[in-house]
This record gives C-alpha cells, structure tokens and sequence, in this order.
C-alpha cells in the first residue's frame, strides 16, 4: 500500500512539472525504478507513458484554452513525433542504449548554459517561421524527440520546450503549450509499442494517471498565471535536476 502511495503522489508532481516545462519522467520513472527493482526497465517505461499520455493530454487541452496553438507547427512535428517514437520504441527493446545515456549529461548542460546566458530568451513571443519551412523544422523536430523519446524519454517535454523557444521564436509559454500536443503523440506512439509487446501495467498506469492528470491542472494554471517568466525559471530547475540524475545514472551507478 504504501509503495502505491509512493507512485501516486510521484504522479501528482510529474504532472505539475510536466505540464509546466517538461520532465515529469525525472520524478516518476525514478520512483518506479525504486519501487519495482526486479521488474524489466521496458515494462516500467511503458507503464510510464500510461500516465504520461493522459496527464500531458490534459495539459494540453488546458493550454489550448487559452493560449494560441499555431496548428501549422503542431501537426508536423506530431505526426514525426509519432512514427519515429514508436520506432524509437522498437528500438530499445531490441539494443542497449548506453551511448544516449552518455550523452544526455552534456547536451542538458549545453542547454542549461545557453538558456542561462540569454536572459531575454524565450520572453516574447514572435514566430518567425511560416509556409513550408515551418512544417519541415518541425517534422525534423518532431521526429528527432519523438525517437528518443521512444528509445529514453527522460527531459523530452523539457528539449521540446527550448526548441521550439529556440527555432521558432516562441515564448516559454507558448512553446510549452505547443509542446504539448507533440508529447501526446510521442507519448502515445511509444505506449503503443510497449502495450503490444506486453511491457505495461495496465491498472498501476491508470491509477497514476488520475494523479498525474490532477498534477497537471494545476501544472497549467500556475504556468498561465504567472507566465513565460514563471516557465523559464522552472525550466533551468528542471533541467538542472536533469543535469545531475541523468550524469549519475550514466557514470555513478
């Protein structure tokens, strides 16, 4: 019982932080891994993207309340999303992952550093992408998280958030928004191969997802009140936190 306790309330805070910036799996997938030790690490991150796809579908329609989706961004970049994290998916249960283990460390503190240094980064919103170089940067954008997502997932929402901040010239808010529906359907496209090939528990992941759905209302409202200079500030914690469990996991453990 208390394991479950545990998970839920892990869930809760998942959800906050992923509706927000992105990294959820930083609370849940670690909580898993403690509770379930002998269980097979596919099976814990399919059971993961249960509530990953609920909580974050959530969010977005949340964020879609309120803030202004640019679709012509969103359609692409999920549609990659989808296909190239469900083979992303495959993938990981068929070959080790440790280079991206590796490498993980270095590219979070890249993006930590150049978000640090740029204080007006992500603070206004204005797109300046349109037409078909819109739809192709965010099919690249898509497909390259979406695949590891399928493969890792761990700070996906997170390299989401400051891509679209970075490429497309959104602010954090919107970019978060947006983000959003492309982790759906990555979330989505990797539950899809997990639950085939037998690697989720169902009823743990619906019990998570109910807190993690809660986790991410309040998630949004937080993000829409105090806004993109809110977002910011969560998003270098986040990814801080990323920095040092993802360098510990790759080189400690």
């Amino acid at each position: 019982m208390a394991d479950y306790l545990i998970l839920c309330a892990a869930a809760f805070v998942a959800g906050l932080i992923d509706a927000v910036v992105g990294g959820g799996g930083l609370v849940l997938v670690p909580a898993l891994f403690s509770v379930f030790p002998n269980t097979a690490p596919a099976t814990l991150l399919g059971t993961n993207k249960i509530a990953g796809v609920m909580g974050t579908t959530a969010a977005a329609i949340n964020f879609a309340r309120r803030v202004v989706v640019r679709w012509s961004t969103v359609t692409p970049a999920a549609f990659a999303a989808f296909a190239f994290s469900f083979f992303g998916a495959y993938v990981v249960t068929h070959i080790p992952t440790d280079l991206i283990r590796k490498a993980l460390p270095f590219v979070l503190i890249a993006v930590a550093i150049y978000t640090w240094k740029k204080k007006d980064f992500g603070q206004t919103h204005a797109p300046t992408l349109t037409g078909s170089k819109e739809m192709i940067y965010a099919a690249v954008i898509g497909g390259a998280v979406g695949f590891y997502d399928g493969v890792f997932g761990p700070g996906t929402g997170s390299f989401l958030v400051f891509l679209f901040v970075r490429v497309f010239s959104y602010d954090f808010l919107s970019a978060s928004a947006v983000s959003k529906f492309v982790n759906i359907a990555t979330n989505l496209a990797a539950l899809c191969w997990f639950g085939y090939s037998g690697h989720v528990i169902w009823q743990l992941g619906l019990l998570m997802a109910v807190f993690n759905i809660a986790g991410s209302l309040v998630g949004t409202r937080l993000a829409m009140k105090h806004g993109s200079v809110f977002v910011r500030k969560l998003f270098l914690f986040v990814v801080g936190a990323l920095i040092l469990k993802s360098g510990y996991d790759a080189f400690l453990r």
